[in-house]
């Protein structure tokens, strides 16, 4: 599997390819300010794009989606698009092909309702939901619930040796693992959901203290 990871502007914004080795099929995950950059990195490197992702509908994830439709023709799938290639809806559990490869589908609500992760090989593409030391943010109690227990529920239930590839570089490093979040992502150390809470409305302090960017 080959995975490449794009500064692609915006607010730190990482969009990704991925591509089967041996078949040259790709997808694309978060193009946003940049799409150009990613497929002609996909031409040049003779990566046939097959499908084209927003982790969420938020407008610095799809904002080059119009661009990316232009010149590839294929229309980028945000959570509960249907596909028009194969007819699969982006949903909890659904798989795309990629050569040898599958692209599962985690829908992970928190950060926004239409929220997902994309689980391919051993990588995690966690948009905005996971950063590398850090999570997204949510505007409301509610809405650090679900995010909590889309992070407890269904990320943290990968192996530890999963790749994550966050939305943007807000965290300690570009690439991160279950692992590591696992052992070190304040978030993800705290006992239950009101200490979670509390440090999400805390964090400010709590990076202050702690030497946090």
């Amino acid at each position: 599997m080959i995975v490449e990871q794009f500064r692609t502007g915006g607010d730190r914004n990482f969009g990704y390819l991925v591509a089967d080795e041996a078949s040259r099929e790709a997808l694309v995950i978060d193009a946003s300010f940049s799409p150009a950059m990613i497929v002609r990195y996909a031409a040049e490197h003779g990566f046939d794009i097959r499908f084209i992702f927003s982790t969420h509908g938020h407008d610095d994830h799809i904002n080059g989606n119009n661009t990316i439709r232009r010149l590839t023709g294929i229309t980028p799938l945000l959570y509960n698009d249907t596909c028009s290639r194969n007819g699969v809806r982006v949903e909890d559990g659904a798989l795309f092909s990629l050569g040898a490869l599958d692209a599962g589908i985690l829908y992970t609500p928190g950060h926004t309702n239409d929220s997902i992760c994309i689980h391919i090989g051993d990588a995690l593409f966690t948009g905005d939901t996971l950063f590398t030391g850090k999570v997204g943010g949510t505007g409301t109690e509610e809405q650090a619930l679900i995010e909590y227990q889309s992070l407890q529920n269904k990320i943290m239930l990968l192996a530890d040796s999963t790749k994550v590839y966050p939305g943007h570089d807000y965290g300690l490093s570009p690439v991160s693992s279950i692992g590591n979040e696992r052992s070190s992502n304040p978030f993800l150390l705290q006992k239950d959901f009101n200490a979670f809470f509390l440090l999400k409305q805390n964090w400010a302090a709590y990076k202050k203290t702690h030497g946090i960017a």
